[in-house]
């Protein structure tokens, strides 16, 4: 009935799939899956080969899943795949001060004990979510998944929204959807702009395994140049990330592993003992980037496509996948009304569902960043009054938890543990 034109007109037409997503990243493949747990037809653009992505080679990379991003895994039955490799946080521990010096006597502690719901969150290896991710995608039906292909042109219509390849194949669906990304192809291509800042700053990222056990408790330690998380994973290791300027975190990506630790060790602390490089070292440069819409004629974007946010607060897939909940929820409704899934009228649902949350938290990342990346005397002695005053109150403190574990906010079906 909200469309009543539209089914005669695209009862004719022929598709490939009902949508065509660009990016085969963990939001991508995490989007896929959902659509077709709710009976929409997938077609997967991905531009690294399967074996490449599949390898069980550890490169450092880790993700913090809040509890409601594995209640979403669960409910598209992606999670017993990883359970196994997922290390719960139990608690988390946030400090403010310099390297060498300690922390300050200021601090806030988050304990998993303060809400009914279990873990904040969980520690994932990305090896360990891609082959889950991969493995599904094979065994569904529904996901068409092209495999090393980019796309080189798009074009819409009233209709339809078609992806040329490189290759010189086509992909024609109802809907074009973007995850490809903080310089998303399909975003410009649409001819959508984006907001951009640059933090000054480059995260260094690494696994780094220890003496002693970290007894499931994360660790975010704010320094003038930038904070230093401690994550904890599997085992006797954990994941660091690490921000520094750009000039000092590219003399420490030169440095040995050894001689890395060594000029980890006064930021670190001995509180888990000897330290050594588990895995692959990389860095990448931080920024806040927003694009000006997230829909246009027959196109969306999720996840980095849409919003790429400073990691401060882990919460860049975790945002990413309350997109894909959100999207998945609107397009399979829409279909179930029989109305046009591509159509303005369904794609400003989820751009008024996303656009509050996305910008928010942009916002209060980035306000976060500025607060603690410094070493202003008056600003420092706010910062640890006000983490002082927030341990000190049981009920602030458990708002704070509820908001790492992605509990608050109208959250989609999928990331409150229900099916579509």
């Amino acid at each position: 009935m909200d469309n009543p034109i539209h089914p005669a007109i695209l009862g004719g037409m022929t598709y490939d799939s009902d949508i065509s997503i660009v990016g085969g990243g963990l939001n991508g493949c995490a989007l896929a899956i959902a659509l077709a747990s709710g009976g929409l037809s997938v077609t997967l653009i991905d531009s690294l080969a399967v074996d490449v992505v599949q390898g069980d080679s550890f490169d450092g990379r880790s993700y913090a899943l809040a509890l409601a991003s594995k209640r979403l895994l669960s409910a598209v039955g992606l999670w017993d795949d990883v359970a196994k490799d997922a290390q719960p946080m139990l608690e988390i521990k946030v400090t403010d001060g310099r390297a060498g010096e300690g922390p300050s006597p200021f601090w806030m502690h988050f304990d998993h004990t303060e809400i009914e719901e279990g873990p904040m969150g969980f520690m994932v290896e990305d090896r360990h979510l891609r082959r889950a991710f991969l493995s599904k995608i094979s065994k569904t039906d529904s996901i068409t998944h092209l495999t090393p292909e980019t796309v080189v042109a798009q074009s819409v219509d009233q209709t339809s929204a078609t992806v040329v390849l490189a290759s010189g194949k086509t992909a024609r669906s109802r809907l074009l959807v973007g995850c490809d990304g903080r310089r998303s192809g399909v975003a410009a291509r649409a001819g959508i702009g984006r907001s951009f800042k640059d933090y000054g700053q480059t995260a260094l990222v690494a696994a780094i395994g220890h003496e002693l056990p970290h007894n499931g408790i994360a660790h975010q330690f704010f320094m003038p140049a930038g904070p230093l998380a401690i994550l904890p994973l599997t085992g006797n290791r954990s994941s660091i990330v690490w921000a520094e300027t750009h000039e000092r975190a590219a003399e420490l990506s030169e440095l040995s592993d050894e001689a890395f630790i060594e000029a980890l060790r006064p930021a670190f602390g001995d509180f888990l003992g000897d330290l050594y490089v588990a895995g692959a070292r990389f860095s990448y440069p931080l920024n806040l980037t927003l694009a000006d819409r997230l829909v246009d004629q027959r196109l969306v974007l999720v996840g980095d496509a849409a919003h790429g946010v400073h990691p401060i607060a882990g919460q860049g897939l975790n945002l990413g996948l309350r997109d894909v909940g959100a999207l998945a929820q609107v397009l399979v409704d829409a279909r179930r009304r029989g109305e046009d899934i591509g159509s303005e009228a369904v794609l400003v649902r989820y751009e008024e569902w996303r656009r509050f949350d996305t910008t928010t938290l942009a916002l209060a990342t980035n306000s976060f960043n500025s607060l603690f990346s410094n070493d202003n005397p008056l600003l420092r002695s706010g910062r640890d009054i006000g983490m002082g005053l927030v341990n000190a109150f049981p009920a602030l403190r458990r708002n704070f938890i509820r908001e790492a574990a992605g509990l608050t906010g109208d959250l989609p079906r999928l990331l409150q543990g229900r099916s579509l």
